[in-house]
């Protein structure tokens, strides 16, 4: 058989359902909760990944006590299944917005945290201009986020690069910095100290973003500086809102953007501590899969942030 002959044998017998049961394999690394996340029998899905290894001439996966591990041509097939059912999946609900009466959709990742006026706006403005177009935000750290626009999830994402190698695959456009501040609760007993230590904060129970985050590292960063361990007293929590919460509720500390306090600070309810903190995190920006073109909804978006953080950045200077 010809090399072309042999390509069209591969495309001809490859499915979609195919490529679901190799996307759930990868996340699972089991057959049985494969076959129960696309919904067939685990004999089923035994035959067909059997048929796909046929089809492809190698095995996708070696089988060992530890489970079933990706060989390193499964890999890369894995990563195109991904990647072709999630455009496939993107095509098909894009088709099903506009068969309705829509325009389109977008799917961005966002750092709910460094940039909610940023993103509020830019969003209000797409939608002000395309009321039908399909908008869907997910995310809440940047490794979320970076994580997403992998796996071909989103559109494009509002975060930073959380690895050295990530400059390979994604382009990163820098937009701004983010202010970072220790908050508590109005009725914290701190609250009211004009002179306060990051020592002095130890003995507290404290919220933080998870490890593998950014500003979760910054802090450890910060903690390793003063000569400081992480509080023994710690609740990881990757959600803002579900931290703002828990400020309100109990006397912990907490570093967050001023962008996300500042109404709370404003109304009382958070006082921010007079302590020096995050002033090395990395600024935030427009992340994009590289060498891939962004759909015109998509770029359009990119176009709004651009603007909408230049006018950001003027007010900050007027206010100063």
């Amino acid at each position: 058989m010809s090399q072309n002959a042999a390509t069209v044998a591969l495309v001809n017998r490859l499915k979609f359902k195919h490529l679901a049961l190799l996307v759930a394999l990868d996340d699972a690394r089991n057959v049985h909760q494969a076959a129960d996340a696309i919904n067939v029998a685990q004999p089923s899905a035994s035959r067909m990944l059997g048929d796909i290894e046929e089809a492809l001439g190698f095995l996708l996966f070696e089988r060992n006590a530890r489970g079933m591990q990706p060989t390193p041509l499964g890999v890369v097939t894995l990563a195109y299944a991904r990647r072709a059912l999630a455009d496939l999946t993107r095509f098909a609900e894009d088709l099903d917005m506009k068969r309705k009466g829509g325009h389109g959709q977008l799917t961005v990742g966002a750092i709910m945290g460094a940039a909610p006026d940023l993103l509020a706006m830019a969003v209000a403005a797409l939608k002000t201009e395309r009321p039908l177009l399909h908008v869907c935000i997910l995310g809440e750290t940047s490794d979320q986020v970076v994580q997403l626009l992998h796996r071909r999830e989103i559109d494009l994402a509002l975060g930073r690069l959380t690895d050295p190698l990530q400059h390979n695959d994604f382009s990163f456009e820098p937009l701004a910095r983010e202010t970072l501040v220790l908050v508590v609760r109005a009725v914290h007993p701190l609250a009211n100290h004009a002179s306060i230590t990051l020592p002095d904060l130890m003995a507290w129970p404290w919220v933080a973003q998870p490890i593998t985050s950014p500003a979760r590292m910054l802090f450890e960063e910060e903690l390793a500086r003063a000569g400081l361990g992480t509080p023994a007293n710690l609740t990881e929590c990757a959600s803002i809102f579900a931290t703002l919460q828990l400020l309100e509720n109990y006397d912990a500390v907490a570093m967050l953007p001023e962008s996300v306090v500042r109404d709370h600070v404003r109304g009382k309810l958070l006082v921010a501590l007079p302590v020096e903190i995050g002033k090395s995190l990395a600024g935030f920006g427009i992340l994009t899969r590289k060498d891939e073109a962004l759909a015109e909804p998509a770029q359009r978006f990119v176009d709004l942030l651009r603007t909408h953080s230049q006018r950001l950045a003027g007010e900050e200077t007027l206010a100063v």
